[in-house]
Order: C-alpha cells, then structure tokens, then sequence
C-alpha cells in the first residue's frame, strides 16, 4: 500500500498547507509546470518525488524530469504527463501511449481544472489535481492525495484553498 500526493502546476510556489496535506503520503507526484527546480528540491527534502515537467518549465528543470513517465506503483500501470488532455479528447501522442501501454491511471496537468474521470473505452481513471500554485485563471489552489493498494486506487481526498 502507498500513499500519493498528486499536485501540479506550482509554478514556482508550494503553500505549506499543501505540504502539510501531504504528510502522510509516502511519495508525492508532480504533474508539470513546477516553476523551477527550487520546487523540486523542496519536495524531494520530505519526501520521493516523481515528476514530469510542463511547458512553463526551464532547462534546469527538464534536465532532471522527463515529458512522460510509465511506471507500475504497487499493481497500478501509471502513465503521467503534462500535457495530455483527458477521457475522449487525449493528444494523439497519449492516445497512442495509451493504446500501447494500457495504464490503469492516466495523469496530466495544465488546464489548471481538477478533474477525476473514469475512461470507459480504455479502462483507466484519468485525475488531473487542478493547479497547486498561485498563477493563472484558476481560484482555488487543490492537489489530491489516494491510496494505491495492490491494483486498487481508493481514499481520493482533494485539498481545495482560496488562492491568496
């Protein structure tokens, strides 16, 4: 069993409360648009990291992380991106990601829009946590924290704050 934090799109800020969320996870993904790799290191002091970068990221930071990840947590097939759309509307190069890879949970950030979908046609539940930072349209700072336990994905908690 593990517990994961999911955030994305800090863009250079990481409010503490959000920190605190994320206490109890055993390691926190990041969904792109970090900011800079400042926020990176501040993450990866607390706890494992696993990150993609967005296209607000710098050099530093796409040095470090990739564009795409594909791993297995515990029994889950896990594909994460920035960029990447969601249920019915996926960029051509995910479709074919996904065709190919078959994951059980698809992760994208960017619209800075907290979504959690399941994907009928291809059997997988898409999140996207919205947008943990202080910049863009959004109003609400929120990130997402579950639970993977063999192949199951349960307890998804949301944090939602007023941004400042």
């Amino acid at each position: 069993m593990k517990r994961i934090g999911l955030l994305s799109d800090t863009h250079g800020y990481l409010d503490e409360k959000i920190i605190i969320f994320f206490k109890d996870c055993d390691e926190i993904w990041h969904a792109g648009d970090m900011g800079n790799i400042e926020i990176a290191d501040k993450i990866s002091e607390i706890k494992t990291l696993r990150g993609v970068y967005g296209n607000i990221d710098g050099q530093e930071v796409r040095i470090t992380y990739p564009k795409i990840q594909s791993f297995i947590c515990e029994g889950v097939n896990v594909l994460m991106t920035h960029i990447g759309g969601y249920p019915g509307r996926y960029e051509k190069e995910i479709k074919e990601l996904i065709l190919k890879l078959k994951p059980n949970l698809f992760i994208s950030g960017h619209s800075h829009i907290l979504k959690v979908m399941y994907d009928k046609k291809n059997e997988l539940l898409h999140i996207n946590p919205g947008a943990a930072g202080n910049s863009g349209l959004h109003k609400f700072q929120t990130a997402i924290r579950f639970i993977i336990d063999g192949k199951e994905i349960k307890d998804l908690e949301v944090f939602e704050k007023s941004r400042n």
